[in-house]
């Protein structure tokens, strides 16, 4: 069995996740998607709530293969390898991360055993150039590491959540999103009035 682990911050998930889910449900067995909070990066909303996104968005997805796994969330990558190999121990994994998080990788918690066990799927994101020395660091440290020929719409969880730029999520994120109450400049955009 082939299955692609899918860490995201999801801060709000947006149509650009939904795209890279579907691309990766028609190239793998099974695909595990959950919340992460990424050790490098400061989350607005409390894991929970951004757990319930990526359910939504799952739903919204509707392919059978494409899973929410909650309990693989963990801040250490190994960690939650350790957690999926218990329950699918001949599986292939394949780790899947955006250039931007490539360029960390080098930098993780047990880097060199990680990707002795993972093979790692680049997704390109139009808004980082990931240039040759990085991939070269990472094979140099063991890495299996093939960049995916995926086309994803330009749209960021930051873009959504700094710019108030609406257009990066689905109505159902949206939804979800006016009824917690979650983000600051999306209350405020809602509560004034209409000229």
């Amino acid at each position: 069995m082939r299955i692609a682990l899918f860490g995201t911050s999801a801060d709000p998930p947006t149509t650009g996740h939904l795209e890279i889910l579907r691309w990766l449900s028609g190239q793998f067995d099974h695909v595990a998607v959950w919340a992460a909070d990424n050790p490098f990066k400061s989350h607005q909303t409390e894991l929970a709530h951004r757990t319930a996104m990526l359910q939504v968005l799952v739903n919204e997805l509707g392919c059978p293969n494409v899973q929410v796994h909650p309990e693989l969330s963990h801040p250490r990558t190994i960690v939650t390898v350790d957690r999926i190999q218990e329950r699918y121990p001949n599986a292939e994994l394949t780790l899947v991360v955006g250039f931007d998080v490539a360029q960390q990788l080098s930098k993780w918690y047990r880097v060199t055993e990680l990707l002795q066990r993972v093979r790692v799927l680049v997704i390109p994101r139009s808004r980082y150039q990931f240039k040759t020395e990085d991939l070269q660091r990472l094979e140099a440290l063991g890495a299996q590491t093939t960049i995916a020929p995926a086309t994803v719409p330009d749209v960021s969880s930051t873009a959504y959540r700094e710019g108030c730029d609406l257009s990066g999520v689905t109505a159902s994120i949206q939804a979800y999103i006016d009824r917690e109450q979650l983000y600051q400049c999306h209350a405020h955009i809602k509560k004034q009035p209409v000229h």
